[in-house]
């Protein structure tokens, strides 16, 4: 069995993992960490992860990123692998996770979806095709209350277009104050707030004559869910080090 410990449990995110947690016969979250400390499941809930009293084996993170970072200094203190599922790091924040990695074993995606990852792929092997006669633009779309944009995923899958690219395209974010055409060497990046969309990324490469799209809905948040257990499971017991979906992937 496979106990968890679930930062920012009682977040949308973290309910779900709980839930999801339910389906595994493998799998119990045995504690929580959250502000607010009200025991919904059949776990006790810590404000402060260093007053848990519980044994666990491995740690999931849906938090904000300062909890996040909170929860790194505690999974160094006490060994434990943790999965960080959490999105909006600033640059500083990410060279603290990277240097946590270190120590632990850190499983680090911006998107625990199975399906976005494949996505990654495929758009690495268009632009592997198609190159740079064509134009690509990002557009992402998910619910009002998604505090940072463009949404992690978004630049995770500009940062897989880049990587093939030798990082030289540079990110758009804005064009109403470039009164400019635009040029071969950008990805425009575009956000939509709105309802209760889960989430929905959608890649545009398009070149003369033609237009090829490549797109991802979610059409439930329990595809992330699934993903950051199996996750879990993948790392517990690794080495310290970096790991990512494309880990996960290669090991199934």
């Amino acid at each position: 069995m496979l106990r968890v410990l679930l930062n920012g449990c009682n977040g949308k995110m973290g309910q779900v993992v709980s839930r999801v947690a339910k389906t595994y016969d493998d799998i119990k979250v045995v504690a929580g960490v959250d502000l607010n400390t009200t025991q919904n499941f059949d776990y006790p809930v810590y404000s402060n992860p260093f007053q848990i009293k519980e044994e666990f084996d491995v740690i999931i993170d849906f938090s904000l990123p300062e909890a996040t970072l909170t929860i790194l200094e505690f999974a160094k203190a006490t060994k434990k692998p943790v999965v960080i599922a959490t999105t909006g790091f600033t640059s500083e924040q990410k060279e603290k996770i990277i240097k946590a990695a270190t120590e632990i074993p850190v499983f680090w995606s911006a998107n625990m979806s199975l399906g976005v990852n494949l996505v990654a792929e495929l758009i690495q092997k268009a632009y592997r095709t198609l190159g740079s006669r064509f134009d690509i633009e990002i557009i992402e779309k998910h619910h009002n209350q998604k505090i940072d944009a463009p949404s992690g995923t978004a630049l995770m899958l500009a940062d897989a277009i880049n990587e093939v690219a030798n990082n030289s395209y540079e990110y758009i974010y804005d064009r109403h104050t470039r009164r400019k055409k635009r040029s071969q060497n950008e990805i425009g990046i575009f956000s939509v707030r709105g309802g209760t969309i889960v989430g929905e990324h959608s890649v545009i490469f398009a070149g003369p004559d033609e237009i090829i799209e490549i797109k991802h809905t979610a059409l439930s948040k329990e595809i992330f869910a699934n993903g950051a257990i199996k996750a879990a499971m993948f790392i517990a017991g690794k080495s310290a080090g970096i790991y990512n979906m494309k880990d996960l992937i290669n090991s199934m």
